[in-house]
């Protein structure tokens, strides 16, 4: 699955995006932050704050409870504004 991160959460990750291979006990996007924030420290520090945190999952905004089953790309930022 390709991984995205924008804003704060790409500057704390490190990096913009990367591809990982997700493990059969990711079911939701709740578990996939879970697997994500056990990589390495910048993982956990972008994911410290996940209630913060909004995803996409195929350019489609979706809660932490969504299965990622079948997903191709999952994206996380933080809440915009607009005005």
């Amino acid at each position: 699955m390709n991984i995205r991160y924008f804003a704060w959460v790409r500057e704390r990750v490190g990096i913009e995006e990367e591809t990982i291979e997700v493990p059969g006990h990711v079911e939701t996007v709740a578990d996939l932050i879970a697997h994500l924030k056990s990589i390495d420290e910048n993982h956990a520090s972008a994911f410290e704050e996940e209630d913060a945190i909004r995803v996409a999952l195929d350019q489609f905004h979706v809660e932490q409870d969504a299965l990622v089953a079948g997903a191709r790309e999952a994206a996380f930022f933080p809440p915009m504004t607009g005005g």
